[in-house]
């Protein structure tokens, strides 16, 4: 944290994760409070991760060729049109196309993630020494996960202290210092390529060095199925609203307990960074979050609620440095967009993919089913990655160094 440019990267990754998670628990509310059907919130999550999958891989081929100070600037101004077309609809300024228009404002902060990442992630390398990239990590998770926290805790009470259309603004707001943060950072860029591969033959590039490196290809598919089946938070609105009988307060409290149990997790890794037996621990953290979803499911409480999605923080907490350490150590700094690239394929999208499933089996099975089917599927995704990639499962992170 003594380094001045590493503090300003985090500064736009905090700023840019406030700016989205306000915008996913107020438009979450916005479409719940006009539907009344959990299949509509799984929509959100559809509406955002198409365009993300059409634009990610090229959005790593850009970021591998042109200066990724201006890049991650552009993309965070352009992360800031969407809660401003959101609260004109909500305010009632724009009105043609109901809940048509406000998933077309979703479908473009999908674009826009595409850049978020690789952006960081390749800067993260050059701002920081090859051996502070565990600490580097956990630090980066810390600052993340505090995003998360705050984010739909603040977005929950301007929902119900202001309206919609402030915490729309408030998200805006945040997108700019964002840009203005990553500005100010004053980094190395690699040196421009004199001949550049063409853009196809360079995304392959990336995909066939992901999926020949075991130990990276395990990590990112068990954390995106994990994700994808185990992830019950974008049926909070439904959960508040139908089982536990709380307001939009509460669903910011639900939202933000995950992150909180990741930040604690993140602190504490922070301070013991871990090497050995990192496979093993990747593994029963991912188990231990499929665990926790169950109990989310079958709980009728409020608060035990938001200590069983604590518990899946502390959990996720472990998976998400684990993996970006990983993917850190195991790329070439030539190939970081691409593989970031990837990475948000198989991360990055898996928690809208999640949020479709969980409000299409929400339909088809009721709520309650829904969670605790999608945590019994995470414990045995952990069991078959544990069984098909035995170098995950022994890996120790000092044989990436």
């Amino acid at each position: 944290m003594r380094n001045r440019e590493f503090r300003r990267l985090m500064a736009f990754r905090i700023f840019t994760i406030l700016s989205y998670q306000m915008v996913a628990v107020t438009v979450g509310w916005h479409v719940y409070e006009l539907t009344r059907d959990p299949w509509m919130l799984g929509l959100i999550g559809l509406a955002e991760v198409l365009p993300y999958f059409c634009v990610a891989p090229f959005a790593g081929y850009l970021v591998d060729i042109l200066p990724r100070r201006r890049l991650g600037a552009l993309a965070a101004c352009a992360l800031a049109i969407t809660p401003l077309l959101l609260a004109t609809i909500a305010s009632g300024w724009w009105t043609p196309g109901g809940t048509l228009a406000i998933y077309g404002a979703i479908a473009l902060t999908g674009c826009v993630r595409a850049f978020l990442g690789p952006v960081y992630n390749a800067l993260f390398a050059r701002v920081l020494p090859r051996e502070q990239y565990v600490r580097g990590a956990s630090l980066g998770s810390i600052v993340y996960q505090s995003a998360l926290v705050s984010g739909p805790a603040v977005g929950g009470f301007l929902i119900g202290w202001a309206g919609k259309p402030a915490s729309y603004a408030v998200a805006a707001v945040f997108a700019a210092c964002a840009a203005v943060a990553m500005l100010r950072l004053r980094v190395s860029e690699p040196a421009p390529q004199l001949q550049r591969a063409p853009i196809f033959a360079s995304i392959a590039e990336g995909a066939r060095f992901v999926f020949g490196h075991q130990v990276l290809l395990g990590a990112l598919a068990l954390d995106m199925f994990a994700v994808m089946f185990g992830g019950a938070i974008s049926l909070a609105p439904a959960f508040i609203q139908e089982i536990l009988d709380y307001g939009p307060e509460g669903l910011g409290i639900l939202r933000a307990a995950p992150a909180l149990g990741a930040v604690a997790m993140g602190v504490w890794l922070a301070r013991h960074p871990m090497d050995r037996n990192a496979g093993r621990v990747l593994l029963l953290a991912v188990a231990g979050f499929g665990l926790c979803m169950i109990g989310f499911g079958l709980s009728a409480s409020f608060w035990l609620s938001a200590f069983f999605l604590l518990l899946s923080g502390l959990c996720d907490g472990v998976s998400v440095v684990m993996r970006s350490t990983i993917m850190q150590l195991a790329t070439p700094d030539h190939m970081r967009g691409r593989v970031s690239s990837i990475n948000g394929l198989f991360v990055g999208s898996s928690n809208e993919i999640g949020a479709f499933y969980a409000g299409s089996m929400a339909r088809v099975l009721g709520l309650v089913p829904a969670v605790v089917l999608g945590g019994c599927v995470t414990m045995g995704v952990a069991a078959v990655t544990a069984w098909r990639a035995p170098r995950l499962r022994g890996l120790h992170l000092g044989q990436l160094r």
